[in-house]
């Protein structure tokens, strides 16, 4: 299972449009994960144009968005548990809201966004995963997206590219 994470898209803000960097792995995912800030529904079905989409809400996404989707979602594939939120609220860092949104759940990895900050890091035998932004890098050197394998061992990637069109 060929999974794509984004985040923090910010569109039609910060692009009209997915950047072709991404498209073909896209086009090819079993599932598309979205960790929030994606900003109009339109960008939400305009992503499920490529295939099954699972995604959640962030702090800059339209009342519209944050009645059509939750501000958090915990699935499993193939016995892999794996939680989605922003990040975003008070206190604290986002990855330590990432944690607490899921401290109860019996989760093997935790997908957020909210900083643009590609990250990848195994924090108490759970796996804390951000793409980054595929669209708005803010202060990081390139764009980023995340591809996760779930064939017979889980594979967690960042993909960096220079320019987002």
């Amino acid at each position: 299972m060929q999974i794509i994470v984004l985040s923090d898209t910010h569109m039609p803000r910060m692009a009209k449009q997915f950047p072709e960097a991404i498209v073909k792995d896209l086009e090819v995912a079993d599932l598309i994960i979205h960790a929030g800030d994606w900003q109009t529904i339109e960008m939400w079905k305009q992503l499920t144009n490529f295939g099954k989409v699972i995604g959640v809400t962030g702090n800059t996404d339209s009342p519209e968005l944050k009645t059509a989707l939750k501000d958090r979602e915990l699935i499993s594939i193939n016995g892999y548990n794996i939680g989605i939120t922003h990040g975003h609220g008070k206190g604290s860092s986002t990855e330590k809201r990432a944690l607490k949104a899921f401290a109860d759940e019996p989760v093997d990895c935790i997908i957020f966004g909210h900083s643009h900050i590609p990250m990848k890091k195994l924090i108490n035998g759970k796996i804390l995963f951000n793409p980054g932004s595929a669209t708005d890098k803010r202060r990081q050197p390139k764009f980023s997206y995340g591809k996760i394998s779930l064939d017979s061992s889980p594979v967690f990637e960042h993909i960096f590219y220079e320019n987002k069109q």
